[in-house]
Parts: C-alpha cells; sequence; structure tokens
C-alpha cells in the first residue's frame, strides 16, 4: 500500500491520469506536486511563490475539467508551474526557462494545454470571452476558464473583459485567485453556506423557472426581473456586509471559499459547469503556500534564485571584491537624492517598487511616491496630470510592460509636451524571462513620436546624469531605458552633472569604420575592440551616442566624411531601432556608406541568460569582435 502511495504522482504525466485517481487522494497529489516544485525551482530558479500558492487550485482544474477540450487561460502566467507540470511536461520541467528549454510562461506552441499565451497581466478574461464565443458559434459544448490573480484584476482590461462578458452572456468561469488575504473568518460557515446554496441545482432550477415565468407576461416583465435581481443583490450584500462589483457588472458571484481544499474545490468547479452564463468564484489562496520561508515572505520568495530546499537558505552567488551595483539600484538611489534636491519630483511605478528599485523612494518620501498597482496606461496618464500642476513625475515601468500604455505616452504625454520622465527598466534582451517580457521595441515605437528625448546610458554615472538633465526646466518628454543586471562602474556616486541634450561622446579614436553604439552594449564593443589589440593594425573609432533622438547629427555628419563604413550596436530590435535612425538621416544626407546593424533581429527571441541571447542575437563581445575584424579587412 505504502509503494502505491508513493507511485501515485510519479505515474501522473497528463490530466487525463490524474483523473483516474480517487477524489479524497488528490491531497496527496497536491502534496507531491508541491515538493516537486520546491525542489526543482531550488536547482533551476524561477517563480515560486505564486505556483505555491495554486496548487490545490491547479489540480481541481485539472480534475473536474476536460482538458485540453475544456480550455484553462492562466492570468498571471508565471502561476502556471504546476499546470505545466501535470501537462506532460514533467521530465521537461529541469529545463524551464533556460536556453532551448521550456518557457516559463504558458505558450500555445508549446502545449495543446497551453490554450492562450500569457505573460503580460489582466489578459484572461479577455482571451476566454473569446473562446467561450468562438465555441459558441460552433456549437461546441467546451467551458473556458479565465484563472487570474488579484494584483492582475488591478488591470483595467481585466475589467473590460468582465464588462463585456456580461453583455454577451457568455458562459465562462472567471477564478479570482486572491492570495494577498489569509483564510480567516470570513471564509467559514456563512460563506460556504452560500455558496452551497448558489452552486446547488435545486437552487439553479428554481431561479431559472421563476426567473423564465417573470419574463412570460402575467403582468410581470423586464422590470420585475430587475427588482428581482436587484433584491437578491441586496440581500446577498447585507449578508456580507459589502456590495458586490462583480455581480454588479453582471456575472454571478460565488465564494469566497478555502483555495487549498482540493476535494471541496473539485466538488465546487463540477457544480459550476451546470450553471450557465458568465460567473465568478472567488477563491482564497496563500501565496508560498507549503512552504514556511515562502509563506513568511511573499515578496522575497516570488523568485528567488536558487535555494536550499531543506533549509530555506537563498545561495547567493559569491562576489569577489567590489562589484558595480544594477541599474535598478543606482535608479532608486539617485531618485531619491533627486527628490531631496527638488521637492516637485514624484516617482510612480506599475505595481513593480521593489523590482525596480521605487522602494527607497516609498521610504524617504511617502507622500510623493505611487504604486497604482498593475495599471501602465493609468501610471502615464496620472504621470501627465501631475506635471500639467508642475510637479516632475519619474514614471519607472518595465519596457516591456510600457508597450501597453503607447496611447497615452503618445495622447496624453507627448501632445501635450509635459515633463514626465519615462525611465524604463530592463531595456533589451532580460533573459529567461523570454520573449513576452524582453524590452527590445521601445526605442523604435519611442523615437518617432514628436517632442520626445529618446536616450540610454552607457553606465551608472550616465544613467545618473540623464536623470539629473531629464528634470531640468523645459525638457519634456523624457525617456531613459537600461537594461536588466549590473552596470560597469564600481565608483558610480559622482556629482550629478547636466548632459548636453543630443550630443554623442567619442570613446576611442581610429579610422577606416565608425562604431556607433547606444546604451550598456557600447561596453561589449569596448571590449571587443580592446581584443583585437594583438590581431589589427589599426583599430574602429568608437562613438557613444547617448541619444536615439534628438541624435546627434553634427557627429553623425563627421563620420559620413571621414570614415569608410558604420556598425551600428543596440540592445533593441534592428527594425526601426536606432541603426534605423542613423540610415534615415545619412540618407537624407545623399550619403551612401556601406552600413551594418547589429541588434535584435525581426523575430521573437526565446528565453535564456542574457549572454545566450546576445551571442544569438551577434552582439555579444565575441561576435563584435568578429565582425570588427571583417570589417576592418574588407
Amino acid at each position: 500500500m505504502e509503494d502505491k502511495k508513493e507511485q501515485l504522482f510519479q505515474h501522473i504525466e497528463v490530466p487525463e491520469d490524474l483523473r483516474k485517481v480517487d477524489m479524497d487522494r488528490l491531497p496527496e497529489v497536491c502534496d507531491d506536486l508541491r515538493k516537486y516544485i520546491i525542489d526543482e525551482v531550488a536547482n533551476n530558479p524561477g517563480h515560486l511563490g505564486a505556483s505555491l500558492g495554486v496548487v490545490e487550485l491547479t489540480v481541481a482544474l485539472h480534475y473536474a475539467y476536460n482538458t485540453p477540450y475544456d480550455q484553462l487561460v492562466w492570468d498571471v502566467g508565471h502561476q502556471a508551474y504546476g499546470h505545466k507540470i501535470l501537462t506532460g511536461r514533467k521530465e521537461k520541467f529541469h529545463t524551464n526557462r533556460k536556453y532551448k528549454g521550456i518557457s516559463g510562461f504558458p505558450k500555445r506552441s508549446e502545449s495543446e494545454f497551453d490554450s492562450f499565451g500569457v505573460g503580460h497581466s489582466s489578459t484572461s478574461i479577455s482571451a476566454a470571452l473569446g473562446m467561450s464565443v468562438a465555441a459558441k458559434i460552433n456549437n461546441e459544448e467546451r467551458k473556458i476558464v479565465a484563472v487570474i490573480g488579484d494584483g492582475a484584476m488591478t488591470g483595467g482590461m481585466a475589467f473590460e473583459g468582465l464588462n463585456n462578458a456580461a453583455i454577451t452572456n457568455s458562459d465562462i468561469l472567471i477564478v479570482l485567485n486572491d492570495n494577498n488575504m489569509a483564510i480567516d473568518p470570513n471564509v467559514g460557515g456563512l460563506n460556504n453556506y452560500l455558496l452551497d446554496m448558489t452552486r446547488s441545482s435545486a437552487y439553479n432550477k428554481l431561479k431559472k423557472d421563476i426567473w423564465d415565468g417573470l419574463g412570460k407576461g402575467y403582468g410581470f416583465g423586464k422590470k420585475t426581473r430587475r427588482l428581482m435581481q436587484r433584491t437578491e443583490n441586496a440581500i446577498k450584500a447585507a449578508l456580507l456586509k459589502q456590495s458586490n462589483l462583480f455581480e454588479s457588472l453582471g456575472a454571478r458571484y460565488f465564494g469566497p471559499v478555502d483555495g487549498h481544499d482540493v476535494v471541496y474545490l473539485t466538488k465546487v468547479f463540477k457544480d459550476l459547469q451546470r450553471i450557465k452564463g458568465p460567473k465568478i468564484l472567488h477563491v482564497v489562496t496563500q501565496k508560498g503556500k507549503g512552504y514556511d520561508p515562502a509563506e513568511k515572505n511573499q515578496t522575497q520568495w516570488h523568485a528567488p534564485g536558487k535555494f536550499n530546499p531543506e533549509t530555506g537558505e537563498i545561495i547567493k552567488e559569491e562576489e569577489k571584491g567590489k562589484c558595480p551595483p544594477k541599474y535598478q539600484e543606482v535608479f532608486g538611489r539617485t531618485l531619491v537624492e533627486l527628490a531631496r534636491q527638488n521637492d516637485k519630483i514624484t516617482g510612480i511605478t506599475p505595481a513593480m517598487p521593489t523590482g525596480c528599485s521605487m522602494t527607497y523612494m516609498m521610504d524617504e518620501f511617502p507622500d510623493r511616491s505611487f504604486d497604482v498597482g498593475i495599471a501602465e496606461q493609468h501610471a502615464v496618464t496620472f504621470s501627465a496630470g501631475l506635471a500639467t500642476q508642475g510637479m516632475i513625475p519619474f514614471c519607472n515601468i518595465y519596457s516591456t510592460f510600457m508597450q501597453r500604455a503607447y496611447d497615452q505616452i503618445l495622447h496624453d504625454v507627448a501632445l501635450q509636451n509635459l515633463n514626465v520622465v519615462f525611465c524604463l527598466d530592463r531595456g533589451g534582451l532580460v533573459g529567461s524571462d523570454g520573449a513576452t517580457h524582453h524590452g527590445v521595441y521601445d526605442i523604435a515605437y519611442l523615437r518617432h513620436i514628436p517632442n520626445m528625448t529618446v536616450a540610454a546610458p552607457m553606465n551608472e554615472v550616465d544613467l545618473r546624469n540623464m536623470m539629473y538633465t531629464a528634470q531640468q526646466e523645459n525638457m519634456g518628454p523624457f525617456s531613459i531605458r537600461y537594461p536588466r543586471g549590473k552596470g560597469v562602474e564600481k565608483e558610480w556616486e559622482q556629482p550629478l552633472t547636466p548632459m548636453k541634450v543630443g550630443k554623442a561622446v567619442q570613446i576611442s579614436e581610429g579610422e577606416k569604420v565608425a562604431i556607433l553604439t547606444i546604451g550598456h552594449v557600447g561596453n561589449f564593443a569596448a571590449k571587443a575592440i580592446r581584443l583585437l589589440k594583438d590581431e589589427l593594425d589599426t583599430f574602429p573609432a568608437h562613438f557613444d551616442m547617448r541619444f536615439v533622438k534628438p541624435i546627434d547629427e553634427e557627429l553623425l555628419d563627421h563620420v559620413f566624411e571621414n570614415y569608410d563604413s558604420i556598425l551600428t550596436i543596440e540592445d533593441g530590435c534592428v527594425m526601426g531601432g536606432f541603426g534605423s535612425a542613423v540610415a534615415e538621416y545619412m540618407l537624407s544626407k545623399n550619403k551612401k556608406l556601406p552600413i551594418k546593424m547589429l541588434g535584435v533581429p525581426d523575430e521573437f527571441i526565446e528565453q535564456g541568460t542574457q549572454l545566450d541571447l546576445y551571442r544569438e542575437c551577434g552582439f555579444d563581445t565575441l561576435s563584435i569582435k568578429e565582425t570588427i575584424k571583417v570589417m576592418m579587412s574588407s
């Protein structure tokens, strides 16, 4: 019997295997799945806390629904590790987030169980609604479930989808995974009683019969129906001591329910399948559930890196001597320094205060710093509103998430020429989060916007000085992008000095080939040139452009007149990016120098270390070195 128990999880490869397990043994499956996730993530770092919190929810969903025919949409995708393990990827899970391995997020091309690709939040309800409508058009009886984390519900798109779901009367279930509160007495007798009543077949049949009867005449009609619905909602609101936003939007609300009782959850899901129309099940879970360190420090254990699964000790890489700081750290410290000097400076971030180091500003200036939730559009227009009143907002958004606020940048900031400073963290290839999170498009989508300044520092000192410059008077919209990870300057806390906007600097002298770089990748080019000292008789010149817009036209004119060819390098998309800006200006001057552009090609780049991906795209140090050799010899 003990041997059979040990073999239970081992033989579950796909949900069909899971559904052969007796329901009362599902807690054993959850225990084994949770341990499997902990052991794997301890050695191969990834997102831990969120996936631990939905183990029971994941098992219950795949047990109750006929996946992949019935479709699950996970939002946000980093909570889907258990889902991946239960859907045919257990043996591959050790490659999670690795180069050429499986993605850290659900991905349609990876598995038929991944019904929708997710990485950015708040998309699940809209996607699930589209799937549900398509199923109705195709006369299919498939069930569609969206699992949305409470953080993702702060995104306006979630409410747009929910509002539309009510209008279409679509048969979808939205599972609100609420992992931001403890399982307190509210999730107890009264709520379970209400849940049992409202999900019972007898109750819903009676409600349907009464509803249909009220619509057939007998002196009744739409007004009576609306009165009945308002009365039902009022009773629920009185009992729960709060109004229900979801039912106000037209979706049936059930819960809250304990998200760690897998057997009860399974029964709830089976019952809810018989209830038509848009439904919300409020499930209360604990982020990091089942692993004590992750339960106690949810922020640190969101993505902890390598750790000892037995002791909970996080394993840090040994660093010899004083190392350069991360760009994020420099941003956070510098923002506080500027805020001390200028009481008009404010800090804004959409739910990433720790990741972007806005926490320093929040600690020292809590009244001038704002975490607005996962709401990038709001973050930008909120910043615009601040700017109209003379404030100087530093709006820090990861480059990949800034894509979600493009219209607000153009219409609400640039059109009005407002001094909003956009600090775009994680600019360029970010590594193991992969295609959904690479910040490679910001240069291309910002440089054509009127009034916008587009800058990128080569090092931490430049970042500080760009931030200092951006808050000077009459600067207008100002974008500064910098990469994930460490810089190159150990002694970065130097006095702040203004930069001349639109002016480049020469890093090294040379002839024949002019290397033009933007941002941190300039360090790769500088190192490549140093490595060539024993291989070449003559060397290329290297210029750090600093600004894509306005671009240094005087320097480019000099390059066109004094060099035979040009090499541009950027950690961003080549199409429409920095290299394109150089080529466009060259054509406008009727010059025809050979130009080679290194950067991210016109394709989506998957996950891997940053070095792996730089090499794949051809602009790591060694690749640049080889390109220089070819260009210098031609």
